[in-house]
């Protein structure tokens, strides 16, 4: 049976990516490629960072897979469905299972399955993904109903939704992931050619327990699930031999949500010999002293602390639970350790007024981050905000 992992970003089409060039491989659809290989089941990813759409349908075409597992988002959702449409249009590809898998899926179940998706995969993948695999294999299209996170059209036309599968609680199952079935050496040269220092991602933890109004937690729930500390060098350590990355940049919400990890994570990278430059997220309150020296010494060369403004009338509003006032002090903090520092502002949030966004300014001018990024409030299906 042949199985291939894709999505829908073409890089070429995104003039800011272009000019940024910071680009970061499919990881999610990697670790899916992973656990299925490690149940037995072969497979491959076609990663369309560089590719275009064209060769990602001729690829397709050529291979005829019996399962075409595609990730979407909010930003690859128009392509993700052109290519949906372009897969349905292909006499080849006629009896190709089409399954999506992404953040953007739980809350708009009927839409997608409209556009010609046999199956949707809501929630964490692995678990599903594998016996949604058995069961083709086994000829039970479209019986699917027995398999928890699914949303599929049934026999009789109608849209079945199978109950939520429970989350994946022993992390350390999970496979690190199968980076070699792309080209990352073309991400790393890019990063290297435009910015003189390569960069990969890491991913040590699933969900986040904070409830930000504006964040989505449709693929891993307002849950905290991590992988242990030696797991995660001996990952870093892998990384450092096989590709020799100038830096690491871990996708996890909040790093340090957990100091006792923490404290693990930098026995064990020194005790490995895995320590790589790094950066990552957290919040003010879940740093101090002890935490930015212990950062610093495993490799942390950027934190970013949220902050999305420097009202706290707004703070409030976003059930951010953070002071501004403690998010400029730790960002001071982390400087004066020689850590280089970065934030996040959001703009537009219901409410926000002149006066809030003065208040803004003057909180960056007084944590005076080295980096700081502007998204403008944008409200997110299944989120707080949307409601």
């Amino acid at each position: 049976m042949k199985i291939c992992f894709t999505h829908a970003y073409y890089m070429r089409e995104d003039p800011k990516e272009l000019r940024i060039n910071k680009p970061y491989p499919p990881l999610g659809i990697l670790y899916l490629s992973a656990w299925l290989e490690q149940h037995g089941y072969d497979n491959e990813v076609f990663d369309t960072t560089f590719s275009t759409a064209a060769a990602q349908l001729d690829y397709l075409i050529e291979e005829q897979p019996n399962i075409i597992a595609i990730y979407t988002n909010l930003m690859t959702k128009l392509n993700v469905i052109r290519l949906i449409r372009a897969i349905r249009s292909e006499e080849h590809l006629r009896d190709s299972v089409v399954v999506l898998g992404g953040p953007d899926l739980r809350y708009n179940v009927e839409n997608y399955l409209a556009t010609g998706a046999d199956v949707l995969v809501i929630g964490e993948g692995e678990q599903s993904m594998l016996e949604l695999t058995q069961a083709v294999e086994q000829g039970l299209r479209p019986h699917f109903g027995h398999i928890p996170g699914l949303a599929f059209i049934d026999s009789d036309g109608k849209i079945t939704q199978t109950p939520a599968r429970k989350h994946l609680r022993a992390v350390d199952e999970l496979p690190t992931p199968n980076r070699h079935k792309i080209d990352l050496y073309q991400y790393l040269h890019t990063w290297k050619t435009h910015h003189g220092r390569s960069s990969i991602t890491v991913s040590t933890q699933r969900g986040c327990p904070y409830t930000c109004r504006w964040c989505s937690t449709a693929v891993y729930g307002q849950s905290y699930r991590r992988r242990s500390a030696a797991q995660v060098a001996t990952e870093l350590k892998q990384l450092k031999e096989t590709y020799e990355p100038d830096q690491i940049w871990f996708v996890d919400d909040v790093f340090t949500v957990s100091h006792k990890w923490l404290a693990a994570f930098h026995d064990e990278v020194q005790k490995q010999d895995a320590v790589i430059p790094f950066e990552c997220i957290t919040r003010a309150e879940r740093l101090n002293e002890q935490v930015l020296d212990q950062l610093k010494a495993s490799g942390c060369f950027r934190i970013w602390i949220g902050a999305e403004s420097g009202s706290q009338r707004i703070i409030d509003a976003m059930d951010r639970r953070v002071e501004a006032e403690q998010v400029q002090k730790m960002t001071i903090a982390a400087a004066a350790k020689g850590i280089e520092t970065g934030t996040f502002i959001m703009l537009g949030y219901p409410g926000e007024t002149e006066a809030d966004i003065q208040l803004t300014l003057e909180h960056l001018k007084k944590a005076n981050p080295d980096h700081y990024t502007i998204t403008v409030a944008y409200p997110i299906k299944g989120t707080g905000l949307y409601e």
